[in-house]
């Protein structure tokens, strides 16, 4: 089973589910938000918030591919680019964090491990960045698929409560304290992104 997450573009944002190309929860604020959705301009103001962000900080997402299928993406930006973060009980997003906005794998594709190669994915990017740690908010009540990520899962994937709340806790992973897993990520992560074109059949991470 050959994997690859490539970064999010204008060219490939089409290979988001169809209810994710056209969501701007995060990308607006709410009263803004469900003006463009009552306006049918949704869409558009999605691709506008990537390209304003590609061109003004850089890569601000992944497409997850298995055999060439999309089946999964994330998204994640500094808390300045997402307006919507401040209407949460747990705000504000650490100024020195990049906020880890959502993140979706396909139905038949869960389980194997892609939620966890993703965070590992934003992990090693934003290292190379120069940042210290990822923040997000959780769900801690989730129960379907939402554009705001179950909290249970960060908490699986290494993140730690550093705002609690009953319904809307705020998460981080600490990147200068994972020097040891920073290792294991790179290792992984190497194998999984360099070796993918000449090594299509990998084992399960």
């Amino acid at each position: 089973m050959g994997r690859r997450l490539v970064p999010l573009t204008l060219d490939n944002l089409q290979d988001l589910p169809q209810r994710c190309r056209s969501c701007v929860f995060w990308e607006l604020d709410p009263v803004s938000g469900e003006a463009a959705v009552e306006a049918g301009t949704a869409a558009l103001e999605k691709e506008s918030w990537i390209s304003a962000v590609l061109l003004d900080w850089g890569s601000c997402g992944r497409v997850v591919y298995v055999d060439d299928v999309p089946v999964g993406f994330v998204l994640y930006a500094p808390p300045a680019y997402v307006p919507r973060s401040a209407a949460f009980p747990t705000s504000p997003v650490s100024s020195d964090a990049v906020q880890l906005m959502t993140a979706f794998v396909m139905p038949g594709y869960q389980g194997q491990g892609l939620g966890r190669v993703m965070v590992q994915t934003v992990a090693k990017d934003l290292l190379r960045r120069g940042f210290k740690a990822i923040e997000a908010f959780g769900d801690a009540r989730w129960k379907e698929p939402a554009c705001v990520l179950p909290a249970d899962h960060l908490l699986a994937v290494g993140f730690k409560t550093v705002r609690p709340h009953p319904r809307h806790p705020r998460l981080a992973l600490d990147l200068r304290s994972t020097l040891s897993w920073k290792e294991d990520v790179e290792m992984a992560l190497d194998r999984l992104l360099g070796a993918v074109q000449k090594e299509p059949v990998l084992r399960p991470l």
